[in-house]
């Protein structure tokens, strides 16, 4: 019947032990008895003092009539029933130029222990105080003070420890135990103050965070934040903003899943259907026709392009990119390249400010994709605005070429600076995939560079791509 009992209690002590509340508890209850330890024995030490202190006066007292004119009149039992209710064995009254002793029965044998109360300082009390609890018993002491009685020293008394002793004992733990009570009770409120403010909030947002991770494309399953201004209310309204914004990037992936689904099933065919408008173009050459023959060339290099990206099933669906292969080549011409595709789709002004011998290092179709992602990127951000106007510069730097992107469009709004790069991040702007900025970005790191937002504002905006020579 005991076991299960203690299998109980010992489960019981295991929670207290390891669960934030239980170790609060004991931390608690273990400081605030330190605290009152630390109270409670100067206290005590005090009390002693108080007890040998009135030892001493009892004794001056006892003794003073013997000390004046005519004290030798009265008779030894007198003398003996003073002390006696003074309780000493002993009183020795110390002057300048004698002694004087005046004794109950007679001079003890043995003499345990000395005190000298004129000796100041609250740890000497503190020692005699402890000595008198755990080392004594049936001692003699010979206790030292200063006196008031006149034209004497000092008076020393012989008392017996063990009536002291028994008082000190009946205080310290009177005392003790008071303090034990206050203790408890300090600590439970102590406990309870902490629980509610810190332990049981603590709490809810550990079962928030086990409930969000147990489905986190579940949006109920966010913490709701209190309006609380301290620490918990910021973990709280953290914890939040961190669960919406895992929350919309699983939505995402899962978008960037079903597009990378529809791609693989349409790719087959867009690359049929790709090749024979290829075939096609190709024929276009035939025609004795200066303007056919002056666009033929481009527009069979875009087929061939589109036929490359839709036979590596493009990017953010189920296929990564390639390894960029890399070589020198001169920018101008992929600049202009990219301006032609520019003019030819839109009315706006392009300007190329690239040096015409300066080179780069990267992968050909790989760097068209970059400034082309950018500056349709830039196209549709003058689509509103008269004049607009895109240019092009380059310069080699710390080992490498940056390019720069400018327009003179609107600038990018302030809320969407910080999720400019994602995917889909400004697939809410008119005539815009949000997929731009992101493919630029990744394909310049595959060359070991990156793409990053320059300046922008309400004269216009600027992208720098940074590409080093090698990675």
């Amino acid at each position: 019947m005991l076991r299960p009992i203690r299998i109980r209690l010992a489960g019981s002590l295991r929670l207290v032990a390891h669960s934030l509340s239980g170790r609060l508890l004991l931390l608690t209850l273990l400081y605030v008895l330190i605290s009152e330890a630390v109270i409670s024995i100067p206290t005590i030490a005090r009390y002693h003092r108080e007890l040998l202190d009135t030892h001493i006066e009892s004794a001056e007292i006892a003794i003073l009539p013997f000390t004046e004119i005519g004290g030798e009149q009265f008779s030894p039992g007198l003398r003996r029933q003073l002390l006696m209710r003074a309780g000493a064995d002993a009183v020795m009254l110390k002057r300048r130029d004698q002694r004087e002793l005046f004794l109950v029965q007679g001079m003890p044998e043995k003499l345990d222990r000395t005190i000298d109360l004129s000796k100041p300082g609250l740890w000497y009390e503190i020692g005699e105080a402890l000595n008198c609890l755990f080392m004594g018993g049936d001692r003699m002491l010979r206790i030292i003070a200063a006196t008031q009685i006149p034209r004497a020293e000092t008076v020393e008394v012989i008392v017996g420890e063990a009536p002291i002793r028994a008082s000190l004992l009946v205080y310290s733990e009177r005392t003790l135990l008071v303090g034990l009570l206050i203790s408890v009770v300090a600590a439970v409120l102590v406990f309870l103050s902490l629980y509610f403010v810190l332990v049981q909030p603590m709490r809810r947002i550990t079962h928030a965070m086990v409930r969000f991770r147990e489905n986190p494309e579940d949006p109920s399953r966010i913490v709701a934040a209190t309006a609380r201004r301290d620490e918990i209310g910021t973990a709280e309204r953290e914890l939040a903003a961190m669960q919406r914004d895992i929350y919309g990037s699983l939505q995402q992936k899962t978008r960037l899943a079903a597009l990378g689904a529809a791609v693989a099933k349409i790719q087959h065919d867009l690359r049929n259907i790709l090749s024979s408008a290829q075939l096609a173009s190709e024929r276009l050459t035939a025609i004795d026709d200066p303007v056919v023959k002056r666009l033929t060339p481009r527009l069979v290099a875009s087929l061939d392009r589109a036929v490359s990206l839709a036979t590596n099933t493009l990017r953010y669906g189920r296929a990564d990119e390639r390894a960029p292969e890399r070589r020198a080549l001169l920018l101008a011409p992929i600049v202009n390249e990219v301006g032609e595709a520019v003019r030819l789709a839109t009315a706006l002004s392009f300007e190329n400010r690239v040096d015409p011998d300066l080179k780069v290092n990267a992968d050909a179709e790989q760097l068209h994709r970059i400034l082309l992602n950018l500056v349709r990127n830039a196209a549709e951000a003058l689509q509103a605005r008269q004049n607009g106007t895109i240019s092009v510069g380059a310069m080699r730097e710390n080992g490498g070429v940056r390019i720069s992107v400018c327009d003179n469009g609107p600038g990018v709004p302030e809320a969407m600076r910080e999720k400019l790069f994602q995917p889909f991040a400004t697939a809410a702007k008119p005539g815009g995939s949000g997929l731009g900025l992101s493919i630029a970005r990744d394909l310049a790191r595959l060359h070991g560079g990156d793409v990053r937002l320059a300046e922008t504002g309400a004269l216009g905006t600027t992208f720098c791509v940074y590409l080093p020579d090698r990675t």
